[in-house]
């Protein structure tokens, strides 16, 4: 047992040293992350059912102690149970009794098994099993709390940056209502362009308006998750060492918390199974009491010291095969958890190959966009030159000014959506990198 914690202590420093290189994640994020464990309500609910888990095993391993009561009981018997004797050599007869009509008894009563053929050990067994369940299922937890910390850190990121994009689109969009007013003072612009500018910076007013309420939802969310309404980070800047999916597929078997309970719900299964198994064995136990009581012959009312002590045992002879059925049951059941293991191996295999598809795809994406961006930016440039000098259009400059906008929003899409997916990978690998 030593050398396989010894092992355990081991692996556990080597897999977090492999995380610190495998992940790259900002002091920021890591800070939220830590702070929401000790904030969110849900990882406290879930930490105590840990000291549940431990008080049973403690209540399963006094199950080898001894069990001492005392116990007290009186009865009033009637009728009064008598015989005529002779007394002496007249022959003369007296009544002589033989139980009292007031039954009096007091014990201390002592129980102790002196063998149960393993049932103590089994059971101790299970409950350590349910302790280590409870244990990931905390870490399940905190698992699940930290990739939504950084979903929302990141959507945070994302919003910011597109009301950054916004304000440049709004800003634009006035300075050319200023030479479109000045142009219609001189008579060189219509009217209509004007309005027709004033109307699309009320447009891109309600975007703006928009993106800042879908933001406060976000700061809310995170002082939701950790008591902290404001973060700082100004970039995609989480990353994953990318492999190929097997070998993905192979660490979050190792070290994904799904994949630990599903393992602790095999061994429960397995324990129900070894208790099972003990239900026809015998017990053989010891018995001790001792105090005082009446009803001792010839004075039966006089109350006096007794004990007794003695060993027995219990022998299963026949339950109309129930135990077989129990352990057929359990059985049944271990193999109904290895397959929900062999599912969730299926369904982590499915999820690995979906995020490395997002991520390749994402990343090719953003390089597509970059000659977008430029040529959206040299477009616009022109259309401004020839409006400023009366050969353009209003309405091409606005069209320009939309089609750099929607080039930079689609690259930051993709830029989050590439964050997101590497969010995910570390997720489903079971990366703790915080």
């Amino acid at each position: 047992m030593m050398k396989t914690r010894i092992l355990f202590v081991i692996f556990a420093v080597s897999a977090g040293a492999s995380v610190q290189a495998q992940v790259t994640a900002n002091s920021e994020l890591k800070q939220l992350i830590n702070q929401s464990f000790t904030y969110f309500p849900k990882v406290k609910e879930v930490e105590n059912t840990v000291v549940t888990a431990q008080d049973k095993v403690n209540l399963t391993g006094l199950n080898k102690m001894p069990e001492v009561t005392g116990t007290a009981t009186y009865a009033y018997v009637k009728p009064k149970i008598v015989l005529p004797f002779p007394i002496g050599p007249g022959g003369a007869i007296e009544n002589f009794q033989f139980a009292p009509v007031h039954n009096g008894n007091a014990s201390v009563n002592a129980t102790y098994t002196l063998l149960d053929f393993g049932r103590l050990k089994a059971n101790v067994e299970k409950s350590k099993d349910e302790l280590q369940y409870a244990q990931h299922n905390v870490a399940a937890v905190k698992n699940q709390l930290a990739n939504q910390v950084a979903n929302i850190y990141y959507n945070i990121i994302y919003i910011k940056e597109a009301i950054g994009i916004q304000d440049s689109v709004l800003q634009f969009l006035k300075e050319n209502k200023a030479v479109v007013e000045a142009k219609y003072k001189n008579g060189d612009a219509l009217k209509f362009d004007v309005v027709n500018l004033q109307a699309n910076i009320d447009a891109e007013q309600n975007r703006k308006v928009d993106l800042e309420n879908a933001l406060q939802k976000q700061y809310t969310l995170l002082d939701y998750t950790t008591g902290v309404q404001k973060n700082n980070g100004n970039g995609f800047d989480f990353d994953i060492a990318l492999a190929d999916v097997e070998a993905a597929l192979a660490t979050a078997q190792a070290t994904n918390l799904d994949f630990l309970l599903a393992k602790d719900k095999i061994k429960q299964a397995q324990s129900d199974v070894a208790i099972a198994k003990l239900g026809d064995k015998p017990i053989v136990g010891m018995l001790a009491a001792a105090g005082v009581k009446n009803g001792y012959v010839p004075d039966v009312n006089n109350f006096k010291f007794n004990y007794n002590a003695g060993i027995g045992i219990s022998i299963p002879i026949y339950n109309a095969g129930k135990t077989k059925q129990q352990v057929k049951i359990a059985q049944n059941i271990v193999h109904q958890q290895e397959l929900a293991e062999q599912t969730l191996t299926s369904t982590y295999r499915k999820d690995i190959e979906q995020a490395y598809t997002d991520i390749r795809s994402n990343l090719e994406r953003i390089k597509n966009t970059e000659g977008q961006i430029e040529q959206a930016k040299y477009a616009e440039q022109l259309a401004s030159v020839r409006f400023k000098n009366g050969v353009g259009t209003n309405i091409e400059l606005v069209n320009a000014s939309t089609n750099v906008q929607r080039a930079e929003l689609t690259r930051l899409q993709y830029q989050y959506q590439l964050c997101i997916a590497k969010v995910e990978l570390a997720r489903l690998m079971g990366y703790q990198y915080w």
